[in-house]
């Protein structure tokens, strides 16, 4: 069982609900050393002073905040931890939203809440009033020295809680908008939800990996053996076609065959 990462309280109303939170994910990509690539030593950094070039121990680094002015603002922890913070330990209810509502932009990290003592009843009552009432909770939390906006949503009998960005922390993409003078023909829309249709299905996760991370570790295990390196899998070539049309259909097509190999395979 994981560790808890934080421990507080959910105030539903009147209500106080005692949780536990834990990281609902856990990132799965290749960790590689720095290293001297003559004779793979690892490369180590000093935490050095640029004032008496003096190395610093990591107890004696302090938060500095550099004015407009280039003045130098140092806070410790004394000073964080009395930050005036209705959140730092409690998890408090703002408003009851649609998920829907909800862009997914907003999402930062997942993770999962338990309830802790006599806090079992209580996550009962919200988790069930949240789930016939199909809505989802937007609170506001402190974690890791900054306050943040959440969503609270049961998910197989669990309250997940979803950290979001700020409103100013989401850039406006407008920039990247075509401009309106390009514009498609209605055949070629018409094709394009033909290739939509072909790839159209439940979402499965499990039928999904990550091919890069496998070769990379298909490429250090064969390192470790000395032996040769897994041969490199040549991509299907395809001509090149100037025809929206055309190229959707043979899309169309290439997908249609797609999922007819995937279904013979998991047939047998």
């Amino acid at each position: 069982m994981p560790r808890s990462i934080w421990k507080g309280a959910i105030s539903f109303g009147l209500v106080t609900i005692p949780v536990k939170l834990y990281s609902a994910t856990e990132e799965k990509d290749i960790s590689f050393r720095q290293v001297h690539a003559e004779d793979g030593g690892r490369i180590k950094y000093k935490r050095v002073c640029e004032l008496d070039g003096e190395e610093v121990p990591y107890g004696d680094i302090a938060k500095g905040y550099e004015m407009a002015d280039g003045r130098m603002v140092v806070l410790d922890k004394e000073d964080m931890d009395q930050l005036p913070l209705a959140t730092t330990k409690s998890v408090e209810v703002v408003q009851f939203v649609d998920s829907d509502e909800v862009d997914p932009a907003y999402f930062s990290k997942s993770y999962f809440l338990q309830a802790d003592g006599p806090g079992v009843k209580p996550y009962v009552l919200l988790r069930d009033a949240l789930t016939k009432s199909e809505q989802c909770a937007v609170v506001k939390v402190a974690l890791r020295s900054r306050e943040a906006l959440a969503l609270i949503r049961p998910k197989d009998g669990v309250l997940v809680m979803h950290t979001m960005l700020w409103p100013d922390e989401l850039r406006d993409g407008s920039f990247a908008a075509p401009p309106d003078s390009v514009t498609v023909s209605d055949a070629e829309v018409t094709m394009a939800q033909s290739f939509i249709d072909a790839l159209s299905g439940d979402f499965a996760p499990e039928d999904f990996t990550d091919s890069y991370r496998e070769a990379v570790e298909a490429l250090v295990q064969s390192k470790a053996e000395g032996v040769a390196p897994p041969e490199e899998t040549e991509a299907p070539k395809e001509a090149e076609v100037v025809d929206l049309v055309a190229a959707l259909r043979a899309s169309v097509d290439a997908a249609k065959k797609r999922r007819e190999a995937a279904a013979q395979a998991k047939t047998g």
